[in-house]
This record gives structure tokens, C-alpha cells and sequence, in this order.
């Protein structure tokens, strides 16, 4: 079982329990359990094929699991086809029907259901308001915007008020700014109706922003549980690491350990760490540094622990992207160092440009010592 960490402080509202996957003796999905709680935005977060979308379509009720329980609200869910099921799934492609009107395709499922005329137009009317889309009732998808029509798909799926809300890359369709836009409009939306909500994700920003807890998963398995903050700034692997956010990560050898502090040689410089990682002296270890705990000046630092957490470096290219700039340094060994400086003045007091050599500089509570 992988490590978990950052679990619901609430009761489990939906769990899962030990779920296999095995297609012909591939397991897509391996041996996973999680709690969940109820109004939870929770998101799965991984690379193509890392058995996100598995899990997803196991609790939608279009796959089987192999082994294993899935219970929602207390009720295990193995017996229960897709349509029988207390949830809605959304999909990347919206799946609006085109010849259908707004209003239609809303009160779409609640007609299936054969509920009263009255509640239909009452709740399609509620839906259409909390989606701010009242005025574009009577039109059709396609004369809609992108966000629109996710809007659209979004108060189709909560018309039917189910108990859970499957997203399954939600945003994948629209453009740039308009996810961004789009993402905390969702997250509002699902908030003030309340409904507990798991979504499928390779995008990492978009899962930073909306969800509320975060699981990355890798062929099959979940290799952390937590909240985005945890998970960005706590890594537990190395993969975690790597596949969340910007990382420069630095293979050494635990040289000192202390109860305080610890000491890491790498070929580059060394780390002066200010807690101890309770580890053994000689062992690999990896050093995660992100971009933006590091600074940069023409000068060598100098200061308590001189000589330590610091590289010098000459700068081989620079990335200007407005709010921040990335600075690739190449250190002696060769090696690149990634560092990201806010652009937070309009002009810097510090010049620093093309073949400039400067000095890399970190606290000591800026790294992450990763021992697997």
C-alpha cells in the first residue's frame, strides 16, 4: 500500500476498499484504497495510462473491479449497474446534444426519470441560474462558447442531484486562460451545491486549483495522498517530485546526520539540511530544490554555514514570462539548475543576463531529502 497522507478529517463518505483491476494479467489498477469525504473536491492525478481513468469508470460502474469494494454512503456498489447508481459522470467532450436547446439538455435525464412536469421546469430553472446561463436557455450548443457548453454539461450532470459528481478531464477542451478562468467558477459551482466530486486529471495546475485533496497515481498505484500544499512542498518520492510542479533534483550521499540538521555531498556542492532525516551516514539520498526557493547574485555568498547551499554557475538561457523569470544555470559538472525569480519591480537592482557566471543560493529549509 502506498503512502497516504493528509486523509479526510471527516467520516469516509465514499470508500475504496483493496480495488484490483486486471485486464489478462495487466493491473491497471493495483490494489488502491482511499477515504473520501462528503463535499470533497478529490482529485486523480497522473500520466496517460497510470489507471486514473480506470478507477473512474470502476466507480461510474462501467468496469467491473477484479477484487475489491467501492462503497458510497454505505452502500457497497458492486450489485448496482451505471443507471442505478446515485451519481453523474461529466466528460471532456461535454457529450451535449446538439439539436437539443439548453433548457432540453438539462431537463434531459429528469425526463428519463419521468418526474413531474412542475419539478423538471423548477429544477432546470435552478440549474440554469447557478450556471449563470438563464438567458441562454433556448439556445444551442453550438452557439455556445466552450465555457458555456461545460457550464451546460456541468448543470445537466447536477440536475439529477447525485450523491457524487465524476469529472473526467472537465476542462481538456478549453484554451489557456479560459481553463484558468473556468476552474474556480467550477469549484465555486460544486461548492455551493454541496456535492462530493472526484475528477481525473493529467493537468497538474488544474488539480492544484480545484481540488482539495490530491492522489498521484503511477501504474496503477497511488504513490501519495494529500493536500496540494503537502504534496508540492512534502514529496514523497522522487516521481512525486518530478511530476509535480518545477523540481532541480540532485543525487549525493548522506555525509552527517544529526537530530537538527544533515549534512549531503552532491557533485555540484553541498547541502546543509536544518533537520536530520534519521537515515544512515553513506547512503544515497536525492536532493529536491524547487526553482523559486533560490536566489541569485554576482557575489558569493557568505554567512553561517558558508560554503554550503550555494553553486556557482554560468547562465546559459533565461525565460522571461512576466510575473517570474527562469534562469538555466550550467554548473561545473555540467549539470543545469533551474532558478525562477518573481519579476516583482520593473526593473531588477541586479542585472543578470546571457554568460553571466553567478552564485545559487537556498536556505536550509528550502530542500526536500528524498530517500526513494
Amino acid at each position: 500500500m502506498a503512502q497516504t497522507s493528509g486523509a479526510a478529517a471527516q467520516p469516509a463518505f465514499l470508500q475504496i476498499q483493496d480495488v484490483v483491476k486486471d485486464f489478462g494479467g495487466f493491473k491497471a489498477v493495483n490494489n488502491v484504497s482511499l477515504d473520501i469525504a462528503k463535499g470533497e473536491i478529490f482529485a486523480l492525478l497522473g500520466s496517460s495510462g497510470c489507471g486514473k481513468s480506470t478507477l473512474l469508470r470502476m466507480l461510474a460502474g462501467f468496469e467491473t473491479p477484479t477484487s475489491g469494494r467501492i462503497v458510497l454512503n454505505g452502500q457497497d456498489l458492486a450489485t448496482l449497474p451505471p443507471f442505478q447508481r446515485p451519481m453523474n459522470m461529466m466528460f471532456q467532450s461535454y457529450a451535449l446534444f446538439p439539436h437539443l436547446t439548453v433548457w432540453q439538455n438539462i431537463a434531459f435525464g429528469l425526463q428519463r426519470e419521468g418526474l413531474p412536469k412542475d419539478e423538471i421546469n423548477s429544477r432546470v430553472e435552478a440549474m440554469l441560474k447557478l450556471v449563470q446561463l438563464s438567458k441562454f436557455a433556448q439556445r444551442k450548443p453550438h452557439q455556445l462558447s466552450g465555457g458555456q457548453q461545460q457550464r451546460v454539461a456541468l448543470a445537466r450532470s447536477l440536475a439529477k442531484q447525485p450523491q457524487l459528481l465524476l469529472l473526467d478531464e472537465p476542462l481538456g477542451a478549453l484554451d489557456k486562460k479560459l481553463r484558468e478562468q473556468t476552474q474556480i467558477e467550477l469549484v465555486n459551482i460544486i461548492e455551493q451545491v454541496g456535492v462530493t466530486c472526484v475528477m481525473v486529471t493529467h493537468d497538474q495546475e488544474e488539480a492544484m486549483t480545484m481540488a482539495s485533496r490530491i492522489a498521484i497515481m503511477s501504474e496503477g498505484r497511488f504513490l501519495q495522498v494529500g493536500a496540494p500544499g503537502d504534496i508540492y512542498e512534502t514529496p514523497a518520492t522522487r516521481f512525486v517530485a518530478d511530476f509535480i510542479g518545477n523540481v532541480n533534483l540532485m543525487d549525493g550521499t548522506l555525509d552527517k546526520d544529526e537530530a537538527d540538521h544533515c549534512i549531503i555531498g552532491c557533485t555540484d556542492c553541498q547541502h546543509y539540511v536544518g533537520h536530520g532525516i534519521t537515515g544512515t551516514e553513506g547512503m544515497a539520498v536525492t536532493v529536491a530544490l524547487r526553482p523559486e526557493k533560490i536566489s541569485l547574485s554576482k557575489e558569493q555568498p557568505a554567512g553561517e554555514h558558508a560554503g554550503f547551499n550555494c553553486v556557482q554557475g554560468t547562465v546559459k538561457e533565461m525565460s522571461y514570462f512576466g510575473a517570474f523569470t527562469v534562469f538555466h544555470l550550467q554548473l561545473a559538472s555540467g549539470a543545469m539548475l533551474k532558478v525562477s525569480m518573481a519579476n516583482t519591480q520593473r526593473h531588477r537592482d541586479e542585472d543578470i543576463t546571457w554568460g553571466d557566471s553567478v552564485w545559487a543560493q537556498w536556505s536550509e529549509s528550502a530542500h526536500v531529502v528524498l530517500t526513494q
